[in-house]
């Protein structure tokens, strides 16, 4: 049995690659924009586990029905301490979409296709990150009492009112709902990070 057809180095191969993507999407792509080390942790440890898992049951020679199955239970995990935010939802699917392209796509394609298909995700996600949507954007859902400002001749005023009292540099206001019996609406307003301090506000 020649080196390259050795299990073990073949698990190391693919664990090392995984990895690596691994590493310019989270550290390298998503990092430097948002600074959060809590998702950090749970990407890089996610995208382990989940390949990790699919390795050793693919092993087993279990169907392909199974990996879909996994992929679908950890695509739609929610953690019950805090909602997580779309974005970071979209990463988490990322690196698990990661850890069973490299953990079972060996057995069934070209390694060729296997370091495309990587690549075309980092090169994907950091032309939208870096590139075409490299402006940040934080927004805030409000439960606002002024409901006469909500009117759209009084927009400025609305702007101006909201800036004041959330010290945001606000860009872009949305009404998503109206209440007129207790004369409150819901507004989300998006605003510019870069110099508020505020890392995130998720919706809650």
């Amino acid at each position: 049995m020649s080196i390259s057809e050795n299990p073990l180095f073949l698990l190391l191969l693919r664990l090392v690659i995984d990895i690596a993507v691994t590493f310019i999407i989270v550290r390298l792509i998503y990092f430097p924009r948002h600074k959060d080390k809590d998702y950090l942790f749970t990407f890089f440890v996610f995208n382990l586990l989940v390949y990790l898992v699919c390795h050793f049951m693919n092993s087993l020679e279990l169907s392909v029905g199974f990996a879909f199955g996994l992929f679908a239970l950890f695509g739609i995990l929610r953690y019950r301490t805090i909602t997580i935010p779309i974005k970071e939802m979209t990463y988490l699917f990322t690196v698990i979409v990661l850890a069973i392209i490299n953990a079972l796509g060996p057995s069934r394609a070209v390694w060729g296709e296997i370091l495309v298909a990587n690549g075309v995700i980092v090169l994907l996600i950091f032309i939208l990150e870096n590139l075409w949507l490299r402006t940040p954007q934080g927004f805030k859902v409000i439960t606002y009492e002024k409901i006469e400002l909500i009117k759209p001749d009084q927009r400025q005023q609305l702007l101006r009112d909201l800036q004041e009292r959330t010290g945001l540099e606000i860009t872009e206001i949305d009404i998503d709902a109206i209440n007129f019996l207790n004369d409150t609406a819901v507004i989300k307003v998006y605003y510019n990070p870069t110099n508020t301090g505020v890392r995130r506000i998720a919706e809650s």
